[in-house]
């Protein structure tokens, strides 16, 4: 895992645009990570929306994590599950899917990420780190502080979330992120792929 843009699709956010339409447009883009995120839908339903995204991810040489469903992940042939510190642990997800599965771990603090990294987490989601409103659960904002704090003390990909926008996402990056993953800033947007290539012009300037 390099460097670049991480889109989390998210169909509540966006009214009228799917899961699919959000990733096509993102992956045009030029995001490198797309995250199908769905609490709502029953798996049949996430899987069929898994399979079509997991074939736009191929064409454009991009990598699809789904978060949480460890089975539909596995099922739709994604390339890793993104997990959160009350789901499945690592431990017992690494058991189902060997490497090269990706699997990423959400962290709060840096004890987290250092244990989440000791696991065998292939990547770490630190955040959030400016104040958000997409996710109501996500706790108090973070800060670029604590990424660099991580960054000091963990070797895997740090991937930050939460509240990034145009114009503090170089901060972030300074601060040691190696992806950024966006849901508003991008989904949110009336032209997505516009959006998504600003983030990665930024992202990599």
């Amino acid at each position: 895992m390099e460097r670049g843009l991480y889109v989390i699709t998210d169909e509540t956010l966006a009214p009228g645009c799917s899961h699919i339409h959000i990733a096509k447009e993102s992956l045009s883009g030029g995001a490198k990570i797309i995250q199908l995120r769905d609490k709502h839908r029953n798996g049949g339903e996430l899987f069929a929306i898994a399979r079509e995204i997991r074939s736009l991810c191929t064409l454009h040489d991009a990598r699809f994590i789904i978060n949480d469903r460890l089975d539909i992940a596995l099922a739709a042939l994604a390339d890793g599950v993104h997990l959160g510190q009350d789901d499945l642990p690592l431990s017992a997800a690494r058991r189902l899917a060997p490497r090269p599965f990706i699997i990423g771990i959400s962290v709060g603090t840096v004890e987290e990420a250092v244990l989440a990294e000791r696991e065998g987490a292939d990547y770490i989601g630190v955040g959030p780190v400016y104040p958000t409103g997409t996710k109501t659960d996500a706790g108090p904002a973070v800060g670029p502080d604590l990424v660099r704090a991580i960054r000091k003390e963990v070797t895997i990909p740090i991937v930050a979330i939460g509240g990034i926008n145009l114009l503090n996402v170089r901060d972030v990056v300074t601060a040691g992120a190696d992806w950024i993953a966006v849901i508003s800033a991008v989904i949110c947007s009336p032209d997505i792929e516009a959006a998504s290539r600003k983030f990665v012009t930024l992202i990599n300037s």
